[in-house]
């Protein structure tokens, strides 16, 4: 396992993208949204997805010029065409959208329709907080891995769920979850580690225990709380994608597999003016104290400390802004493929 300073990564992921076509200004955005994905934790959805992106780019499964618009609007609410570019690229400018509606009407609710993998929901959960918001992403997933619950038809994804409330001193509250026990993002990195899932991750279609990722077409996801996170998945699909007139359920398209093919993945954001609702110094001070408390509070044997939501992604990203963002050998060999088959300079 190497180590490579985050600039440097953020670099060389803006010169792949470039090379693919993707405007410079695109590129160096997108590079550094994946980055800042490395940073936190989120090794699924960081540099780990840029080979991935190349083919489909390559393959016209994305739109390296599009024309993100709003196509519908009202006050607090407007309409996002994705156009098919860059998931990250639609989904700043709909977080953008949001914070900017809030601004004047308290809080706003922005859906997307024609987007793509737009990597960890907390990157656009998060954005809000730089203006004194709370954030709420919801989006439908790439692929479909999860049945209705009791059956064995793929027709849900993990359809994530991140919320963002800010803070005064502590690290910012932030949620950030699939709505499977494991993202499958995570799937594929123990499969390309060749490591073993644990227990709990995965089971087959017989309902027993799949722990080897390369498997994982042999079963699905385990839904959190079990039927519960079924009906989560369902109700955050509908309300990211059907509200929207993206992909849900059949319409799904697995990128995993399929590199051609218009994902329209639908997603949507939602922004609330802390400041709507009384002084913003004040609430912050009052959740620093509620999250003081939940850490202070007694713990069972063993247990060395309480976290609260996005505390360790936190210190994950103010480590790996020292220390490096770890690659594993066989991820660093695709990037010094795809470097060499770009013609383009590789990682130092």
């Amino acid at each position: 396992m190497s180590t490579i300073a985050a600039q440097q990564l953020q670099d060389f992921i803006a010169r792949t993208l470039a090379a693919v076509d993707l405007p410079p200004a695109d590129a160096a955005a997108v590079a550094e949204l994946m980055t800042r994905a490395d940073l936190i934790g989120a090794d699924g959805h960081g540099v780990f997805r840029l080979p991935q992106y190349v083919r489909r780019i390559r393959n016209k499964g994305i739109n390296v010029r599009p024309n993100i618009r709003v196509v519908g609007e009202k006050a607090a609410m407007a309409l996002v065409d994705g156009d098919n570019g860059m998931g990250h690229l639609v989904m700043r400018f709909a977080a953008q959208t949001a914070i900017a509606k809030a601004k004047t009407a308290g809080v706003a609710w922005v859906g997307v329709n024609r987007s793509n993998h737009a990597g960890p929901a907390s990157l656009y959960a998060s954005m809000p907080l730089a203006h004194d918001m709370a954030g709420l992403y919801l989006a439908v997933g790439n692929a479909n891995h999860l049945p209705p619950w009791g059956g064995i038809d793929m027709l849900l994804s993990t359809n994530p769920l991140a919320v963002a409330i800010p803070t005064q001193d502590e690290p910012p509250i932030v949620l950030d979850m699939a709505t499977t026990v494991a993202a499958y993002g995570k799937v594929k990195t123990k499969a390309q580690r060749g490591e073993i899932m644990p227990e709990g991750w995965m089971i087959d279609r017989q309902g027993k225990p799949l722990t080897d990722p390369k498997r994982a077409d042999e079963g699905f996801l385990v839904p959190i709380g079990g039927y519960k996170g079924y009906g989560l998945a369902l109700v955050i699909g509908l309300l990211a994608g059907t509200l929207n007139g993206a992909a849900m359920a059949r319409e799904t398209i697995d990128f995993n597999k399929d590199e051609v093919t218009v994902t329209n993945t639908g997603q949507a954001i939602v922004t609330i003016d802390i400041a709507a609702f009384g002084p913003v110094p004040e609430f912050k001070r009052k959740v620093d104290d509620v999250a003081r408390q939940m850490r202070a509070s007694a713990r069972l044997p063993g247990v060395e400390r309480i976290w609260l939501p996005g505390e360790q992604s936190h210190a994950k990203r103010a480590e790996r802004s020292a220390k490096g963002i770890p690659l594993p050998a066989p991820l660093r060999a695709q990037l010094d493929q795809l470097a060499s088959d770009l013609k383009i300079a590789p990682l130092s």
